[in-house]
């Protein structure tokens, strides 16, 4: 049997998250059907680097799984991006190890969460950006982003439901940068010279939160997210963020940012 090793793109917007939920659409189903479809093996089970929840999009999920097929590599990319749909796509297809597995080998995460600050949003934002239309104070979002690199409980960024009793993970990056215009792969808003009669609405700018760490709990992008905007709104000062990583309680921290703005961008491995 072949461990072969994928990278798949997906925009998360019509699925109910990875993992496999009967009654609902998943990454990970439509994958297993895929590669079944292919291979005519049964039972095939895709690994993850990690499970994305409902709404949440990736650049880079890496996956593995074990079959028999003589299929080239080229030949796999090629048919297994026939058998999917076209909001799943595979990025690359190698023969992996034999013990090589997706989510136990990985040894770093990148995330990037999109946030459109303005007035006013594209409609063709609204799948992977969240709106925030009132003015954030970008520095202070920036301190407080940075006062979580480190190796830390965090407890405090974690939802109920998380699998893994140990809450301690290490953050390499996270920070906050800002950019004015569209979101980079997003088309740019038309622009033209207001006249007397015309009143023109400005979009603002994008913030990218960018985060690397050795392990992420269940929503934990999400609540760093949703407590930085807090910060960026003036409800919370940046230099809190180290009494709430000691807390350890989850009630102290921000609300939980929506999912379509999150992006699992790289994973890792040595």
């Amino acid at each position: 049997m072949r461990n072969i090793k994928l990278v798949v793109s997906y925009d998360g917007t019509d699925f109910h998250g990875w993992q496999v939920q009967p009654g609902y659409r998943t990454v990970q189903q439509v994958l297993e059907e895929a590669v079944a479809a292919l291979t005519g093996e049964s039972g095939v089970r895709v690994n993850a680097s990690g499970r994305t929840d409902t709404g949440v999009h990736a650049v880079g999920q890496v996956v593995n799984f074990r079959s028999a097929t003589r299929l080239e590599p080229a030949q796999l990319l090629r048919a297994l991006n026939a058998h999917l749909p076209e909001d799943v796509r595979v990025l690359s297809v190698e023969d992996a190890p034999p013990g090589f597995h997706a989510r136990f080998d990985a040894r770093s995460k990148t995330y990037r969460y999109y946030i459109r600050n303005g007035p006013l949003a594209s409609p063709f934002e609204r799948q992977f950006v969240w709106h925030v239309p009132q003015p954030l104070d970008v520095d202070a979002m920036r301190q407080a982003a940075s006062r979580l690199l480190g190796r830390h409980d965090f407890s405090a960024f974690r939802s109920s439901g998380t699998e893994v009793p140990d809450s301690v993970r290490t953050l390499h990056t996270s920070a906050v940068v800002e950019t004015a215009g569209a979101v980079p792969w997003l088309v740019s808003t038309a622009t033209t010279t207001p006249s007397a009669s015309r009143c023109s609405s400005d979009a603002g700018s994008v913030l990218t939160y960018e985060v690397t760490g050795d392990g992420f709990l269940r929503h934990m992008v999400r609540a760093i997210v949703g407590t930085l905007v807090e910060v960026g709104r003036g409800w919370r000062d940046a230099a809190q963020m180290d009494a709430l990583l000691q807390s350890g309680d989850r009630a102290r921290a921000g609300a939980t940012a929506p999912p379509h703005g999150l992006f699992l961008v790289r994973v890792d491995y040595d």
